[in-house]
């Protein structure tokens, strides 16, 4: 079967799921980035977007509404005694160079850029990606710099978007990988309570299909900017359900063949 085949019925078929535990590791493994690569498609196309809108909107807000800056020794200074927030058409510009905003506050901000006293923070799609001035030695910016960085930013987005999109889908990769070997450890336990013999590689490979369905309803209510309550309580008690359904439709006390 192939893995389109199979993610269409890891959405509603337990079934299926517990015949999926024979096959080669390699294709499970194969799944789980094919599911991945689904999963972060929503962040990707809006933050793309929000960083190609905000980048233009930056440009123009540093030549105009910006105070004088420069950035030295890993810190901002500038003559405002409070931040400054810039609302353009969908997108927010935030200048702090007091320390007053903390990047905790600024989580449940969407397309915003942030200059903040002692980092830069670039908020869009769910995604945070932060620089900490500290980060490259004698470090010093100012808004002249700043513009021609910009310049050659905006120049070099077909190449620094999809480097961008491979970070985060690394990132959600390796997630995912860590929410199915959690997964597959409480199966362990399961499978002596239901009296079902299997071992964990077994275990493993039903686990990665039993997050199909969490993973795609989230993925939905990520393309529609749609906020969910408990989203990582809800991601686990679904999960949790596919995967016990799916333990029982293996036969108790199964004698497996060696792979």
């Amino acid at each position: 079967m192939n893995i389109f085949k199979q993610f269409i019925k890891s959405l509603y078929s337990p079934k299926d799921i517990a015949q999926y535990r024979f096959q080669g590791i390699g294709k499970t493994i194969l799944y789980v980035f094919f599911l991945t690569c689904i999963s972060i498609i929503p962040s990707i196309i809006y933050f793309s977007t929000a960083l190609m809108n905000g980048l233009g909107a930056l440009q123009d807000s540093v030549k105009t509404e910006l105070p004088s800056f420069i950035i030295e020794n890993g810190e901002m200074q500038s003559d405002l005694d409070a931040p400054k927030i810039i609302n353009k058409e969908n997108f927010t510009i935030i200048f702090d160079s007091t320390g007053t905003v903390d990047q905790k506050e600024l989580t449940n901000e969407n397309n915003t850029v942030a200059l903040l006293k002692n980092e830069a923070l670039i908020i869009a799609g769910g995604q945070i990606q932060s620089f900490s001035y500290s980060m490259v030695n004698d470090f010093m910016l100012t808004n002249d710099d700043l513009e021609n960085i910009l310049a050659a930013f905006d120049s070099s987005l077909a190449i620094i978007i999809p480097l961008i999109a491979v970070v985060i889908y690394i990132f959600a990769a390796g997630l995912k990988f860590i929410e199915i070997s959690f997964l597959a450890l409480v199966g362990l336990l399961l499978q002596k309570l239901m009296e079902v013999n299997m071992q964990y590689r077994h275990i493993w490979r039903i686990a990665a299909y039993s997050v199909t369905l969490p993973t795609v309803f989230f993925t939905i209510m990520d393309s529609l900017k749609t906020l969910v309550p408990n989203g990582a309580i809800i991601n686990w008690f679904v999960a949790f359900i596919i995967f016990l359904l799916v333990i029982k439709e293996i036969p108790k006390l199964e004698k497996l063949e060696k792979h």
